[in-house]
């Protein structure tokens, strides 16, 4: 499924592929690989409540900001909270980003082989190849609890909400 004029960059209408992903459905199951190459699947954080930060890559500034945001914010949350952050960037790119910022309170997942979670939260940016900026709350249950696909890919999430969404289901 495409989902043209979904989001613009720098006010240029980009084409979204997969499904929209709404409040109150089962998180879709999906496969990425982490910074040793493992598969890891949302089903892997079963019991917990999971922040899916997806990204277009970590090497530009917007998502420069937003990783640091939430590596920042997750240091302060639960155990039973964790963030996962998907980008199209090689594991390995990840991994010197990662080391580089001192990025360690945060889960960061590579997609670039199948695009697995692209397509199944709708994310794939079909004229790039890369996933559009777009933040998901599962809870412990396994369902969708929030949902937010950043309009304009150079703007960051709003980070109180997705605070507040956190707060709602581990208050």
């Amino acid at each position: 499924m495409e989902r043209n004029n979904a989001v613009t960059m720098k006010g240029v209408s980009l084409t979204l592929v997969g499904e929209e992903i709404k409040i109150g459905v089962k998180a879709p199951d999906f496969r990425a690989l982490d910074q040793t190459l493992k598969d890891v699947s949302l089903s892997s954080f079963e019991g917990k409540i999971v922040v899916l930060a997806a990204v277009p890559s970590l090497d530009t500034p917007i998502c420069d900001l937003q990783i640091k945001r939430f590596n920042d914010e997750a240091a302060k949350l639960s155990k039973d909270i964790k963030v996962l952050f998907i980008s199209m960037d090689l594991p390995f790119a990840q991994k010197r980003f990662c080391q580089e910022f001192n990025i360690n309170n945060v889960t960061v997942l590579s997609d670039h082989r199948d695009a697995d979670f692209a397509f199944k939260y709708g994310v794939l940016i079909k004229e790039l190849r890369l996933l559009s900026r777009a933040v998901f709350v599962v809870d412990r249950m396994g369902e969708i609890r929030y949902v937010e696909y950043v309009k304009e890919i150079g703007d960051q999430p709003n980070y109180d909400s997705v605070l507040k969404a956190i707060g709602e289901i581990d208050g």
